[in-house]
């Protein structure tokens, strides 16, 4: 099959969304398909382009792979507003690239969403060659503007739904990372038939024979006797992470205690001066790690956070916690128990600590229970066998859209 697979982040970005983007490109292609790429230069979690990128067009190439990349405003410090702007500034770049690949003829496009601004190039391209639309749904994005009250006026709120359900139902198949996502598609009015679960995975095999790396440790200059509690990926808004950082703070009389923050993102600095005006010398920061990296510093962990503010667990699911269950790691995960992540604990007693969104005191006693759990997490790693192996996830998603 000829594949076009469209979306605003792709790797080298090694978090999120464009971690599995590209490693979706990559299967497919060396599976035989004809894979083209249409996104943009990496930006993300720093929102800065990487400096060995270019703001401009571009082509790579590889066997069965040719990635186009078209520019994009990307701003410093992201408002609602320049969130917007952000995204609608790549689907006007990307418009002409896409409409281009009808001379190629894709038998499939995938639009990976964010962002529904790049529906109608889609739309117009799988008309024109009479193809398979996929649109696949790692992000509700409207629903995370009014939820997180990132967009705080809901004057266009009714619209906006409107606009998105109508959108959604133009495609062949609309896909999604959870079951919980599934059924708020289902409730937005999506076509049930056109529905396909399609979780994030995890390369199980990479991280389920992983143990506690002590020079690793060293090297960072992390102290490998103590107990380290971990949060790694973006700093964003949608995590509220300043919980972390004052959990350190109810911990800093406990000196076998160390909290590790590694990633990037747009709080990052205001978690830091946080840090520092708390006085606190048990919280690290460090940028994000290769992933060549990630498997050791997952399984020297003997926490692992997974936060998110009320009203993000089923609109956005984690993909960090994934390679946390794959290595066997202990996690405590801020969200309710009516929500996918809560239904995940309930359904597998043992596999993580639950704990309520939003309240230290409950991240605290959720940090204190994770750090008497055994290790590894037999739980999580026979979860993470069964459910998140990657070829499996993967072929049975190429079958569908065949």
């Amino acid at each position: 099959m000829r594949i076009l697979i469209y979306g605003i982040n792709f790797s080298p970005e090694l978090t999120g969304i464009g971690k599995y983007s590209g490693e979706m490109a990559d299967w497919l292609a060396g599976q035989g398909h004809e894979v083209r790429v249409i996104t943009a230069p990496p930006y993300y979690p720093e929102w800065s382009i990487r400096k060995e990128y270019k703001n401009f067009f571009s082509f790579e190439r590889g066997k069965n792979l040719t990635i186009i990349r078209c520019p994009l405003y990307v701003p410093s410090k992201p408002t609602a507003m320049k969130r917007l702007i952000h995204l609608l500034s790549f689907s006007i770049s990307s418009f002409f690239p896409v409409l281009g690949s009808a001379f190629w003829k894709p038998d499939v496009v995938i639009q990976v969403v964010p962002t529904l601004f790049c529906s109608i190039p889609t739309l117009l391209l799988t008309r024109l060659v009479r193809a398979k639309s996929v649109v696949h749904i790692q992000d509700y994005e409207v629903d995370a503007m009014f939820e997180l009250s990132i967009a705080k006026t809901s004057l266009f709120k009714k619209n906006a739904y409107l606009i998105e359900k109508k959108i959604l139902n133009c495609f062949t198949v609309v896909s999604t990372i959870s079951k919980g996502m599934l059924d708020r598609a289902s409730r937005k009015g999506i076509d049930e038939k056109k529905l396909l679960f399609f979780p994030n995975w995890s390369e199980v095999a990479l991280f389920e024979n992983q143990i506690k790396d002590s020079k690793f440790l060293i090297d960072l200059g992390i102290n490998p006797e103590k107990k380290l509690v971990l949060y790694s990926g973006n700093m964003g808004e949608k995590q509220g992470l300043e919980s972390v950082v004052h959990a350190a703070d109810c911990f800093k009389k406990n000196h076998d205690v160390q909290f590790i923050m590694i990633g990037d993102g747009v709080v990052k600095e205001k978690l830091e001066k946080l840090s520092s005006d708390l006085n606190l010398t048990n919280i690290s920061f460090f940028p994000l790690l290769p992933y060549s990296d990630l498997p050791n510093i997952l399984a020297s962990a003997d926490c692992h956070l997974v936060i998110q503010k009320k009203g993000a667990a089923d609109a956005v699911l984690p993909s960090k916690l994934t390679n946390i269950l794959a290595v066997g790691g202990n996690a405590v995960i801020t969200a309710s128990s009516d929500t996918t992540l809560g239904s995940l604990c309930v359904e597998f007693p043992g596999i993580a600590v639950l704990v309520d969104p939003e309240s230290v005191d409950a991240l605290v006693a959720g940090i204190e229970r994770a750090l008497l759990m055994p290790m590894p997490n037999k739980i999580a790693k026979k979860y993470a066998k069964e459910f998140l192996n990657k070829d499996m996830i993967l072929s049975r998603f190429e079958k569908n859209i065949g």
